[in-house]
């Protein structure tokens, strides 16, 4: 399956720091609701509230109005990529050194986290969690040391760095934010008057009525120090080589990603299929809410009317009451439900944003034979995912990924449907801004920053027919 990863929210000179950053991570909760973490700077003492579970669950009045004192501080929402799913890798990371406080948050993965850990162990560091985000925190305490800034030690520790990363650093009264060199994973700058935010995406800043003023580009490094800003490159970006899967499935529609309207860049993709792959239907119908956004789009484009024909249970909790074994196919049937009426003798076209091992998409497709639709066509609008992601998206094993391992027609009749088609890669770059600026390695297995010995092993073990140069 697909998991969310991380989400990032970070506040200088605010008044109310804590309840600005508590806001803008439950706008990115469909980030990461593995854990969520807050971190503050009161001038002295850095102050921390971690916990497993939702935003609204981890904290309360008594956090974010008396113990999470300052007006500096960050905050961050996770599901894991690297590191079990446990408190004591729950982020913001913290690191006491002398008299700096250091905080880190991460979102991404780093591929040679291995390497430097067995090496930093080797000149006796200890380290408490499995997260690549300690690494981290340990490169920079190593070079402050031969360093005269922060900021130079962090820059020489970005440059030990291979992989994805997006990060806010808390350094005492310093608030960092950085982007890996090939800017894999989201990060924007906004400001609420004269304060400066940080966010993963800018859904964050509407909440807040902050002002989304650009995102952070590739290897850029930005410090708020004194609520002044400055500014600095600590690698020149190569090639960009930004995640598409922000904008097909990850990010809120509402949000500006990589300088991208996710909105829009979901209903160009719906086009896009119309024109590949018309379908003579009743109507076009998404699987919400992942769905709705390039339905729309194939509506629009090829004339067929919107339907919202399956409907949503919007209060399913992340946990509920486990159904008798005689109550098959409960936890399908508990999201979603279709409109009967709508469904008896149509031909239904149902648009969905990807298919990763497509047992969930057969289970609703069998509902709908059920209920004596004539015929029901997909169309997918992000092309086959055949290998697995490394830059923290945590897909599944190659072996468990459908399209890796099956072709189209098989895999049309394992769902029970009448076509398939999946966005080519082609349509896919015409729907987007910038074509030439997209990590596409889980369509193509061509991986921008190259992997480490072990993960390559591990690369080439779990998923026969990825190239050897692909991975190592």
């Amino acid at each position: 399956m697909k998991k969310e990863y991380c989400g990032l929210f970070g506040v200088y000179g605010h008044k109310e720091a804590a309840r600005m950053i508590y806001f803008g991570l439950y706008a990115q909760q469909h980030r990461g609701q593995e854990s969520a973490g807050i971190v503050t700077w009161d001038g002295e003492t850095i102050r921390e509230q971690k916990g497993m579970g939702l935003v609204a669950d981890v904290f309360n009045e008594r956090h974010l109005g008396k113990e999470l004192k300052g007006s500096i501080g960050m905050g961050h929402v996770r599901y894991s990529t690297t590191g079990a799913s446990l408190i004591r890798n729950a982020q913001p990371f913290i690191v006491r050194h002398g008299d700096l406080r250091l905080a880190v948050a991460h979102n991404g993965n780093l591929v040679n986290t291995y390497e430097l850990r067995a090496e930093l162990e080797q000149n006796g560091s200890i380290f408490q969690t499995t997260m690549d985000t300690e690494v981290f925190a340990h490169l920079i305490i190593k070079y402050l040391h031969e360093s005269d800034t922060i900021e130079e030690a962090i820059a020489k520790a970005c440059n030990r760095l291979r992989g994805a990363y997006s990060m806010l650093i808390l350094a005492n009264d310093k608030l960092i934010a950085i982007k890996d060199p090939n800017g894999f994973r989201p990060l924007a700058l906004g400001r609420v008057g004269d304060k400066y935010v940080f966010a993963s995406e800018t859904c964050a800043f509407d909440l807040i009525e902050a002002e989304y003023l650009r995102p952070l580009a590739p290897g850029e490094m930005v410090t708020i120090h004194e609520n002044k800003l400055s500014t600095m490159r600590f690698c020149e970006c190569k090639k960009k080589s930004q995640c598409i899967f922000e904008l097909i499935y990850f990010a809120r529609p509402d949000s500006y990603v990589f300088g991208n309207v996710v909105y829009e860049q979901r209903k160009a993709m719906g086009a896009m299929l119309a024109k590949e792959a018309p379908v003579d239907a009743d109507y076009v119908m998404p699987f919400p809410d992942s769905g709705n956004y390039a339905a729309v789009g194939y509506s629009q484009e090829s004339g067929l009317p919107l339907e919202l024909a399956m409907i949503r249970n919007h209060y399913v909790g992340r946990t509920f009451i486990q159904p008798s074994q005689d109550m098959r196919d409960f936890s399908v049937r508990v999201k979603l439900n279709p409109v009967k009426s709508m469904v008896q003798g149509k031909r239904i076209l149902i648009v969905e944003d990807s298919v990763v091992r497509g047992t969930t998409i057969r289970a609703r497709v069998k509902k709908l034979r059920e209920l004596g639709a004539r015929e029901i066509h997909l169309r997918v609008s992000c092309p086959p995912i055949r290998f697995p992601c490394f830059y923290g998206i945590d897909f599944s094993s190659k072996g468990e990924l459908i399209a890796a391992n099956h072709p189209t027609e098989d895999i049309a009749r394992f769902m029970g449907i009448d076509s398939l088609h999946y966005l080519t890669i082609p349509g896919l770059l015409d729907s987007v801004v910038d074509d030439n600026a997209w990590c596409l390695a889980c369509f193509d297995g061509n991986y921008p920053v190259p992997l480490s010995d072990r993960m390559g092993k591990d690369c080439l073990e779990a998923s026969p027919g990825i190239k050897k140069e692909s991975c190592i």
